[in-house]
């Protein structure tokens, strides 16, 4: 076995046990997840929240058995898989064993280490970019039409994964019209490839167009409720901390586009960050949509100290040893290795970087992310146990106010027959409204208003609450609504149809 081959080997089970261990048992899986995992029975060539390969991946863990491994195994993967092709495209450039460990240590200790914690279409769409920009490099390596192909596909996929990898193809373009590529645009080869994409994703495509294109109103929404309080600054700051301790290696990268001569061929790369960049920071963007850009530039920029180094062994020790030191202090932010109690505690003593802004734009003193990651088998037990006190439920409604608590119950419940439903996300197309409807348990996120339940119930009780001091559910009410004033199922059916416009 050859020693590089060895070291990527390492590098990659490095990776996988990393992924599993620098999380806090005390947390559950995020609300996200939840959703993902549901689609696995539902299917579909598209879905409100997600493209569908998802649902693709969320089945084969259903049919391994829909545990915590598993579950966790596939970001992981797709996170190894990242780190190969960097790999590959560092060896494609002659790099040696520094530049390709480099590169693996860069990767392995970075943003990513939090974006491949989660089942979560992120994890994918960070691949997927790679994988066009990796074909990129070959094509115009070696000239040879069938890498712009492959590239299409790797397109294709991550379209079918997150549309976030169209921003990939936006700044391609006008990079591409202002490098020596452009030629390529006068060839056959070119049209057949966007063709091929176009064929690839046509379901997907489809799909939007006969439910009337649900990811315009899934943008609204999100533009609405979460990217209106993004700052644009924000975002470019973001873009210099995720990779602190890897910034001299994409400087690097930038130096090495213009001036070593056996780079300048890809400077159609710098490029294409660049008019991204701006599309992002336009559109106000949210500082991770833009992380696809920086493994190959990862690629060239520790390719390039490489050579820089080949006389200075010494130095390579130290930037290896930078990227590790500037990590240690993020990670004990960025990740969750300590317990909730822990990052309160921390925030009330008014430590650097205690404070986390959620996608409501206020601060809180534990990220979104992780308080998304507490409550949701405490909130499955009591809406079993409320389910399981119902002697006749055939006419009995489990109702979520949102994705996160329908998915959560569905994922845990004990109860054969329980299906948790909601007019959250894709929920509203799963809800089967076709028996009559007389008695609900509806779980209500708190603050909701709870004066409507009393003008459609005469009989309400309420049978709990998430108590969980830091989850983002603490305070949402397990609620028995019983003898309807009026007709529940004509109500439901409205509200399903509304949804669905």
């Amino acid at each position: 076995m050859q020693k590089k081959t060895l070291f990527l080997i390492l590098f990659i089970a490095l990776k996988m046990v990393l992924q599993f261990v620098v999380v806090n048992p005390i947390y559950e899986l995020h609300r996200d997840e939840y959703l993902h995992l549901d689609q696995a029975h539902h299917l579909a060539w598209g879905f409100h929240s997600v493209p569908p390969l998802t649902s693709f991946f969320s089945y084969i863990i259903f049919q391994l058995g829909n545990s915590y491994f598993w579950i966790k195994f596939f970001p992981a993967l797709f996170g190894a898989l990242t780190i190969m092709m960097v790999w590959k495209t560092v060896n494609l450039l002659k790099g040696n064993l520094f530049a390709c460990s480099l590169a693996a240590i860069a990767l392995i200790f970075s943003p990513f280490l939090r974006i491949n914690l989660l089942y979560q279409p992120n994890s994918f769409d960070v691949l997927s970019w790679t994988l066009v920009y990796y074909f990129l490099v070959r094509f115009v390596k070696e000239n040879n039409y069938k890498w712009l192909y492959l590239a299409a596909v790797g397109f294709a996929l991550g379209f079918l994964n997150k549309y976030n990898i169209i921003f990939c193809a936006v700044g391609l373009l006008p990079a591409l019209l202002l490098s020596p590529l452009r030629r390529h645009l006068a060839k056959p080869q070119f049209y057949l490839a966007l063709l091929l994409a176009l064929l690839l994703i046509s379901p997907n495509l489809i799909w939007q167009f006969q439910h009337n294109f649900p990811v315009f109103r899934h943008l609204k929404e999100l533009n609405e409720t979460q990217l209106v309080h993004v700052s644009r600054l924000d975002f470019l700051a973001e873009q210099f901390k995720f990779f602190l301790g890897s910034l001299i290696i994409l400087v690097a990268a930038f130096i090495g586009f213009f001036n070593y001569r056996p780079f300048r061929p890809y400077r159609i790369l710098a490029l294409a960050y660049l008019f991204t960049l701006l599309v992002f920071v336009a559109l106000r963007a949210k500082g991770y949509y833009a992380l696809g850009l920086y493994p190959i530039l990862i690629a060239f920029g520790s390719c390039y100290l490489g050579i820089l180094t080949e006389k200075k062994r010494a130095l390579r020790y130290v930037l290896m040893a930078i990227v590790l030191l500037l990590f240690v202090p993020v990670a004990w932010i960025a990740l969750p290795l300590k317990t909730p109690g822990q990052y309160v505690r921390d925030a009330a003593a008014h430590r650097p970087f205690s404070e986390h802004r959620w996608e409501d734009g206020k601060y809180y003193p534990i990220s979104q992310d992780f308080a998304d990651m507490l409550g949701w088998e405490e909130l499955a037990y009591k809406v079993d146990a409320a389910y399981r006190l119902q002697k006749d439920r055939s006419n009995l409604l489990v109702l979520c106010d949102n994705y996160g608590q329908a998915g959560a119950i569905n994922y845990f419940t004990k109860n054969e027959g329980l299906i948790a439903n909601s007019f959250n996300a894709d929920y509203a197309n799963w809800i089967d409204l076709s028996k009559p409807i007389h008695t609900v348990i509806w779980v209500m996120e708190a603050g909701s208003d709870s004066e409507k339940v009393n003008a459609l119930f005469a009989d309400v009780t309420v049978l709990g609450e998430v108590d969980y001091p830091y989850a983002r559910e603490k305070g949402t009410k397990i609620m028995l609504l019983k003898a309807p004033r009026t007709d529940i199922n004509a109500l439901l059916k409205r509200e399903q149809a509304k949804m669905a416009d």
